[in-house]
């Protein structure tokens, strides 16, 4: 395959989370009311960790340092989302469709991290690990 397409693959894998990490590091305050009201511990924690999981996990994989790991780590936290945020067998009405479709879109996301982690990053990465 294509080393230009599989860079361009990964990178296209990891833009939503870059991007919602960044704006996320805008507002810690706001994603820390966010965890507390699901009824988490340590909120501003998870808060910061979700960013830096989101952002920096996102980095390492856009730029396939480390991209394996950096796959496997950014999939469990997506899954996590899905059991945690988006809970939608809990729900009802709108609530429910809505989360329903972004715990599938993450399980269509967790699938495309979990081919980064089993493929590698490709030939065009800054480590092949």
């Amino acid at each position: 395959m294509s080393p230009i397409l599989i860079t361009v693959a990964r990178i296209l894998v990891v833009v939503l989370f870059v991007v919602s990490g960044a704006g996320k590091v805008m507002n810690p305050g706001g994603v820390g009311a966010a965890v507390a009201g699901k009824g988490l511990p340590y909120p501003q924690v998870l808060a910061y960790l979700a960013i830096a999981a989101e952002l920096g996990l996102g980095l390492l994989i856009a730029l396939g340092f480390y991209a394996r790991a950096a796959a496997l780590l950014l999939a469990v936290f997506t899954a996590a989302t899905i059991v945690l945020f988006h809970d939608f067998w809990h729900m009802t009405g709108d609530a429910l469709r809505q989360n329903q479709i972004h715990a599938m879109k993450n399980l269509s996301i967790i699938g495309g991290l979990l081919m980064i982690c089993a493929a590698g990053p490709g030939r065009l990465a800054i480590n092949q690990r």
